[in-house]
């Protein structure tokens, strides 16, 4: 029978590898709760307006990359190709716009884009993310960038580049508008067909196509900086004076406009010489009039997000070390029928206090028991036999150092081995 493999773009994250996952997650919960931040939970899909509507009928998301079906009800959904969508979906369906401001949400989620796959970029793949809602002033935006910046601090990656930038509001990017218009319809013969279609609906996506030709064309394009009303200019040098503030270095860039089309005003990337092509590993900014465009009041509100996959591959680039896995605590090996049912019952109580304790479960000699026990890198190891069950005493040996510690089977066992096992910590590196 034909084998069946996982989907092109997908990949199974396997026990070796789930640590570093969990570590980073660990990370990361700890770094959004400390910054006022609360869980928020969103399906998988959505109504396949929703995207439509907030990320934009022009951007590539939309245009190549949604997977979107036709459920057995004939209803359009798409699963999520990103986080912040669903998260304003939910802000005001469940009526959060009425909790005192600013809204602070934070979420791990999978995401889904049709793309084609290579190193870094996956059909799914995971996203951190964290939105702020009804924070308004420049030091809102400059404290979610220090978010970020905090967070990748903590988690020891080195080496990234912060680069900052403002795409101003819609009345002064009206003007800007009109000169990209003016520029690429000048140069339209080397524009790609997608960039050619937007070229009259939203030229400003142009500067975000990833065709090489276009990229180049773009790299003479007018600069937005230079068309920011008196309001958006303000704005933009007061999130750089709070940022000068508290130190953080970061580049502005009057090319990046993100790949959105909800952004307004700030938008920025952290962005890693580790990663190849894909160097982008984090990103966000302020969508001002999204939670308006979605049926709410008028609401500033700014986010970001950030690839997990993406994250990890800069952290293994980075040789960063991780916490040792917790491995089995002790290992109750065994010698005959009784002995295996004691040594099932004291791996079972030993458990129920928060030992990670294992027994021999398919039938192994003691000799092959051991070499298990090294195997799955047991800190310490017991023998049952009948000399054992008959006198209440055995021996916990410390499997690293070779010591050896006499122990009272019929007393207090967890007690005795978390006295063992405290005195044996060897100062594991930890986040």
């Amino acid at each position: 029978m034909e084998q069946i493999h996982a989907q092109r773009g997908t990949q199974d994250i396997l026990p070796a590898d789930a640590g570093r996952w969990q570590t980073v997650e660990a990370v990361m919960r700890g770094e959004a709760e400390i910054n006022g931040f609360g869980e928020i939970r969103t399906p998988v899909f959505e109504d396949t307006r929703l995207f439509q509507r907030s990320v934009g009928e022009t951007t590539d998301v939309v245009q190549k990359e949604m997977y979107t079906f036709e459920d057995k009800g004939g209803r359009s959904v798409t699963l999520k190709p990103e986080g912040t969508a669903g998260t304003v979906r939910a802000y005001l369906e469940h009526g959060l716009s009425n909790e005192p401001m600013p809204v602070k949400l934070y979420y791990a989620t999978p995401c889904y884009r049709y793309e084609k796959a290579q190193a870094g970029r996956l059909r799914e793949f995971h996203q951190f993310g964290a939105e702020m809602f009804g924070a308004a002033l420049p030091v809102a935006d400059a404290g979610l960038i220090a978010f970020a910046h905090s967070l990748f601090e903590r988690l020891r990656v080195k080496n990234l580049v912060l680069k900052i930038n403002s795409i101003g509001c819609p009345a002064c990017r009206a003007e800007f508008t009109k000169a990209l218009r003016a520029y690429f319809t000048a140069r339209r013969d080397r524009l790609c067909e997608t960039c050619l279609s937007r070229l009259d609906r939203n030229p400003m996506r142009i500067l975000d196509c990833k065709n090489p030709e276009c990229a180049e064309v773009a790299k003479g394009a007018p600069s937005i900086l230079n068309y920011l009303c008196p309001d958006c200019r303000a704005h933009f040098g007061q999130v750089r004076e709070n940022l000068d503030a508290v130190g953080i270095r970061y580049e502005v860039d009057p090319t990046m406009v993100r790949g959105l089309d909800y952004y307004t005003r700030t938008v920025f990337e952290f962005v890693s010489g580790d990663l190849g092509a894909q160097s982008t590993v984090c990103g966000g900014g302020r969508y001002d009039g999204l939670v308006e465009q979605m049926g709410g009041k008028p609401t500033p509100a700014l986010g970001f997000a950030l690839g997990i996959e993406r994250l990890l591959m800069i952290m293994a680039a980075q040789k960063v070390e991780f916490p040792a896995p917790q491995t089995c605590g002790l290992y109750v090996a065994s010698v005959g029928g009784a002995a295996q049912k004691e040594a099932f019952r004291m791996a079972h109580k030993l458990r129920g206090c928060g030992v990670a304790a294992a027994c021999d479960e398919v039938g192994r000699s003691l000799n092959a028991q051991m070499k298990y026990a090294g195997k799955i890198h047991a800190r310490f190891t017991l023998v049952l036999g009948d000399d054992e069950l008959a006198s209440g005493k055995g021996t916990v040996k410390n499997m690293k150092t070779g010591e050896k510690t006499k122990v009272d089977l019929k007393a207090d066992l967890e007690g005795q081995f978390a006295a063992i096992s405290s005195e044996a910590e060897d100062g594991d590196l930890t986040f």
